[in-house]
């Protein structure tokens, strides 16, 4: 199996090419997001526990986004691997996603892959975004700024935690589409 750990700042592409890599390497695309949205629209066990911290202003633990993964893993089989956006977003995710993959599945991360581009053109590329979507997170510079430098604070020590084991790979996110998924296909292709 080809497990990634796809990762990148707001308006690096990352969905869009996710959604590429999903068809030509047959892996399934798990987005935190879309796990959390699911749990609570459909009131799971997890979403109800998740829904209760949120209303309390509170993070949701690390515990209950990880039980949320793991049990999203175990509805998808038939794939040739996972790519996992959104998680991990601490260390500790990071290890629990290292345990989950190895108790659950016998497997591990293959590679993280980490989409990089400039600041200044992530905040334009979302100013774009916000025109066509209509996102109101994606309209306001201020808060894209903010996004931005919450997002490299999070990731900065899972980025250490893979580049210790030897599996960060840093890819220039910056070009054409076509051309950006080539790139992340060469370094996928060394694990299919």
């Amino acid at each position: 199996m080809i497990n990634i750990v796809l990762f990148g700042p707001p308006g690096s592409g990352k969905g869009t090419q996710a959604k590429f890599l999903e068809e030509k390497f047959n892996l399934k695309q798990l987005s935190t997001g879309d796990m959390f949205r699911f749990n609570l629209k459909n009131q799971t066990e997890l979403g109800v526990l998740a829904q209760s911290y949120m209303d309390k202003g509170h993070l949701v633990p690390d515990e209950v986004t990880t039980n949320m993964l793991r049990e999203e893993l175990k509805k998808h089989t038939g794939y040739a691997g996972f790519i996992f956006d959104g998680y991990p977003r601490t260390t500790a995710q990071a290890q629990s996603l290292d345990e989950i993959l190895k108790e659950d599945l016998n497997q591990e991360v293959s590679v993280c892959l980490s989409l990089r581009v400039e600041d200044e053109i992530l905040v334009q590329r979302l100013l774009g975004r916000g025109l066509d979507s209509g996102r109101a997170d994606d309209a306001n510079e201020e808060v894209i700024r903010e996004r931005i430098v919450e997002y490299y604070t999070k990731t900065d020590e899972v980025a250490e935690h893979y580049k210790a084991q030897g599996k960060l790979v840093d890819i220039d996110g910056v070009g054409e589409i076509a051309e950006i998924t080539d790139k992340l296909s060469q370094e996928i292709q060394k694990f299919a």
